[in-house]
Formats: C-alpha cells, structure tokens, sequence
C-alpha cells in the first residue's frame, strides 16, 4: 500500500518546485492550509499557478503568498477581499482565470477520477464560455469544461486518512 500520510508541512512540500500547478483547499478563511501555504512562502516557490476557491485576504493564506509574487497564475470563483490579488489582476501582474464555484469544483474532482473533461450548463452565453466548445444537450446548451490537473493537493487536517 502507498503511504500518503506525513508527519509535518516539511514532509508535505517534499519535491515541490518552481512553476508547479496547487490545489488548495478551504473555502474563504476557513479550512484553509495555512502551514502549507506558508511553508511555500518560506521556501520561496515561485510562478505556480494556485487553483482554490478565492485567495482569502491580504496577510493570510494565499494573500502572503500574492505580496511575494510567488503566484503566477490564480484560479478561482471569486476575488474575494483580497485588495493586493485585485491589485495584481486589475494591473495584469497575475493572471487570473475565473470559473463558476460548482464547475471549480467538478474540474478538480474530474480529474482525480480519471475525467479529462465534461459538459456543463453554467457558464453557456458568459464570458466563461468564451474559446470553449459548446454543445446542444436535449435543447439545452452546455459548454466543454477541462479539468485541473495539479501537481500537489494542499488541504488543512489534524488527522489524515492513509488510504
């Protein structure tokens, strides 16, 4: 059996890189993995691209991260009260790629369970939309949404399951 438990963040971050692609959990403040995130900080990864819900707020979590520029390319469903991820989007400093909640969520799971891609209604006739095919389903509109695939997976746990 593969061992996937850890003893410390140290141990977590072991083979993380520059330009690497996160997932991070949580859901604004809460839940998420703020010793990972500051692990990164203080080993100074840089251009990762980061694919969470939000980037929380300017001197926690993924903030500290955004006030050293080690985020390249931020993927979320919302802005959040972030004023320094405003900042770098509004400026073109950070590329920001925004995606409706459910569909953030199913492109993360999609990809753990072996989907390349599916056909979502949210975001048909959007901005979201925009480059990606579409496909007519039963006469409802559907738009072909990729899935995310990263290198590493960060969530906030006190106790973790080995299997």
């Amino acid at each position: 059996m593969i061992r996937k438990t850890v003893a410390n963040v140290q141990e977590a971050l072991q083979g993380v890189e520059d330009g690497m692609t996160f997932m991070l959990g949580g859901f604004g403040l809460c839940g998420i993995p703020e010793n990972a995130i500051s692990e990164l900080v203080r080993l100074g990864i840089k251009d990762i691209t980061c694919i969470s819900n939000n980037a929380g707020v300017d001197d926690f979590g993924l903030g500290l991260l955004l006030q050293k520029h080690q985020i390249k390319k931020m993927i979320s469903s919302y802005v959040g009260e972030n004023d320094e991820f405003e900042r770098q989007m509004l400026s073109g400093e950070l590329d920001v790629e925004l995606t409706p909640q459910g569909t953030l969520a199913e492109k993360c799971r999609a990809a753990q369970a072996g989907f390349p891609a599916f056909y979502t209604p949210a975001g048909y006739g959007t901005e979201v939309a925009e480059g990606k095919e579409t496909r007519d389903f039963k006469g409802k509109m559907y738009v072909l949404e990729h899935a995310y695939e990263a290198n590493f997976s960060f969530v906030k746990a006190w106790k973790g399951d080995e299997a």
